[in-house]
């Protein structure tokens, strides 16, 4: 008796040992996270006036850093960035872009999914729902999709943001292949970085959000690609 007692004493603390294991490795993520002013911009966005020639640009604190209408003298160019939004808190809100019928939609949302280590399969999954969201209910408006922008850690502001740059590269390379879904790629990673693989600091504030002279970088992309034609 006292042997099969002491067996059975491993194999529990050989199975306690395991499953601890398990949920050390596993990093917790909230989906369900979304931005202290999230509701207000959402009522807000719901209230402006509707147009087919809108140009759209969706996404998180990084699209809400600039007046895009100014920036590139487009009258018809929306704002849709909501500081701290990731790709479900964009799902969640994505129904406005689309009883629109906006002629374009330009779409950079994940960085904020990536800190808050959400998978990257759920963030892929997502990208591939809000394309196929749009298609189907504004089979009109072009697409452009984004790729992620560099971050640069030596700011050390935004630590949750920093030493993921695997995900930024992998959600990068399979964003770039969403050309096969009727979508364009706007690869904007290459012209943000430097030559340590980072955000030119030139370019940043804080490692993370761009300053003026970043959003004139943003500008000559979208110009010179013919993107806003």
């Amino acid at each position: 008796m006292m042997k099969v007692t002491i067996k059975n004493l491993i194999l529990c603390l050989s199975f306690l040992t395991l499953s601890f294991g398990v949920y050390a490795q596993t990093k917790p993520y909230d989906t369900t996270y979304r931005p202290a002013k999230y509701k207000e911009l959402v009522e807000k966005f719901n209230a402006d006036p509707k147009s087919k020639k809108d140009y759209i640009f969706l996404g998180n604190s990084i699209t809400a850093g600039t007046d895009w209408s100014k920036l590139l003298n487009l009258p018809q160019a929306k704002n849709r960035g909501i500081s701290g939004d990731i790709t479900f808190g964009v799902l969640e809100r994505l129904q406005e872009v689309i009883d629109r019928k906006p002629a374009k939609v330009f779409v950079l949302i994940g960085i904020n999914d990536v800190s808050r280590n959400i998978p990257d399969s759920l963030i892929l999954r997502n990208y591939k729902t809000i394309i196929k969201r749009i298609r189907e209910g504004s089979k009109k408006t072009q697409i452009y999709f984004y790729t992620l922008l560099p971050v640069n850690a030596s700011f050390e502001k935004f630590k949750n943001h920093y030493g993921k740059d695997e995900h930024i590269l992998y959600l990068n390379d399979e964003i770039r292949k969403f050309t096969a879904k009727n979508v364009t790629v706007i690869d904007l990673y290459p012209h943000f970085l430097d030559a340590d693989k980072k955000l030119k600091a030139e370019l940043t504030k804080d490692g993370l959000h761009l300053i003026p002279a970043g959003y004139e970088v943003w500008k000559d992309v979208l110009i010179k690609g013919g993107y806003l034609k």
